[in-house]
């Protein structure tokens, strides 16, 4: 705990067999509270990895649900047992746990609500191995979505975030795709509340266990990301009502 705070950290895994037990092993305990390892129909050993380890709550799916389907199961399950703070951090290795602590610091003090890890921040990304189609793609994107949602931040497609639990239970992220463009339309939600977004500069690294998705789904990614923001700027000017940005989270 920070000032009383409750943390908890969600990783939403699929075939994370060979990266789990790195990634859980530089988790900070000396503030984390909780690890919640959700498994979405892996075809490795990611359960028995998981329960190997110790981790207390290892929920698996018996369909694969999707990226956006397994979060929801991971942000549901921590609201559950009382999480103040939500870590969201990819089993796979890409991302360090050692800035747990700085990301929770700032919602746990009351400066931030919502904390990204920033791969585009400094010159991290390429120098950690992001292909460079990957990060051309992740440039342009994060440029339409800046301008259309008003904001500047450095990108949208980071797997570490920080949330405060008021702003998970404020937006309505059921309602969001099952599938990977449902980061960006959690991010436009909480941009659409209000709420500030703060970003550090985190390391990355590229590997073959690392996820990664092949050159068609990130093309089709890429046209969800845009529809995520359009949409986004036409409720802002009313032209449309989104179920996203106007029905209450139960």
């Amino acid at each position: 705990m920070i000032n009383g705070k409750k943390i908890v950290v969600v990783m939403p895994a699929y075939n994370a067999e060979f990266t789990l037990r790195k990634t859980y092993e530089e988790i900070p305990f000396d503030i984390v509270d909780e690890v919640i390892v959700t498994d979405d129909f892996s075809t490795d050993r990611t359960v028995e990895v998981a329960k190997e380890i110790g981790i207390k709550y290892v929920i698996s799916h018996d369909r694969n649900k999707g990226y956006g389907g397994n979060q929801k199961t991971c942000y549901n399950k921590a609201l559950e047992i009382g999480a103040d703070i939500v870590v969201m951090l990819h089993p796979d290795y890409q991302y360090t746990p050692k800035l747990i602590h700085s990301m929770c610091y700032l919602i746990a003090n009351d400066v931030y609500t919502v904390v990204l890890g920033s791969r585009i921040l400094g010159k991290g990304a390429l120098k950690g191995g992001m292909p460079l189609i990957k990060y051309v793609s992740n440039r342009f994107l994060t440029c339409v979505q800046n301008v259309l949602l008003n904001q500047k931040l450095s990108e949208y497609h980071t797997g570490f975030r920080a949330f405060s639990a008021d702003v998970l239970k404020k937006i309505n992220y059921m309602d969001d795709s099952d599938d990977f463009v449902f980061d960006n339309e959690m991010l436009a939600q909480i941009v659409r509340e209000g709420y500030e977004i703060a970003e550090i500069t985190c390391p990355t690294k590229y590997f073959d266990e690392a996820s990664s998705i092949n050159l068609k789904r990130s093309f089709i990614y890429g046209l969800g990301v845009l529809k995520v923001s359009f949409v986004y700027r036409f409720d802002k000017w009313g032209w449309t009502k989104s179920v996203l940005y106007h029905v209450p989270q139960k």
